[in-house]
């Protein structure tokens, strides 16, 4: 019979200090699932996300000494998830130039009912989609909860190029939730 032991978040942050594989080990496992959620959403697709996150652990086990047990463990696990994602994202695939634009025209309107039916998936699957300059952006600040200031000091682009990216990013999705609520008519007629 195996007695398995319950470790705190602490102490196996500890332990991962003193470079124990085992801590290491049990604090993937703790975190895996819920960072490779982070990581999809800057990835192009699962595996990239799984590359993303293998890289972002490295990094977290690499840095683990410089954590001060200042507000959550998790959330500064997210943010090196989300920083190792962009640096990923970089390295591999050209990043498309951003100029800061003009917001002209009227972006669609979207009923309510419409956003209402979508699921968190449906949503998801739509912003994977998203340019992906303007997928980082909107991901940054809607989801993560960066400034435009941050935004910009983090993917190397001007305040006023993130605030149009996530502009031109709410607009693409708007239409697109117009259009995913189109689609679902046709099937019920």
């Amino acid at each position: 019979m195996f007695l398995e032991h319950k470790y705190t978040i602490e102490d196996l942050v500890k332990r991962c200090k003193a470079n124990e594989h085992k801590a290491q080990e049990l604090l993937y496992k703790q975190f895996a699932s819920k960072m490779l959620g982070v990581c999809l959403r800057y990835a192009n697709d699962r595996m990239e996300a799984e590359d993303m996150l293998q890289n972002g652990f490295i990094r977290v086990f690499q840095k683990i000494a410089d954590y001060r047990a200042e507000g959550s463990f998790e959330g500064w696990v997210r943010r090196i998830m989300v920083h190792s994602s962009i640096e990923y994202y970089r390295k591999h695939h050209k990043m498309l130039s951003v100029a800061d634009l003009e917001q002209t025209g009227k972006e669609p309107s979207v009923d309510a009912v419409a956003v209402a039916r979508l699921d968190a998936k449906d949503l998801m699957a739509l912003i994977q989609q998203l340019p992906p300059g303007y997928r980082m952006v909107f991901n940054l600040y809607a989801i993560e909860g960066y400034s435009h200031k941050e935004i910009g000091e983090i993917m190397g682009i001007s305040e006023g190029a993130s605030k149009s990216q996530l502009s031109r990013a709410r607009a693409i999705l708007k239409e697109q939730i117009v259009q995913s609520d189109g689609k679902r008519y046709e099937y019920a007629g």
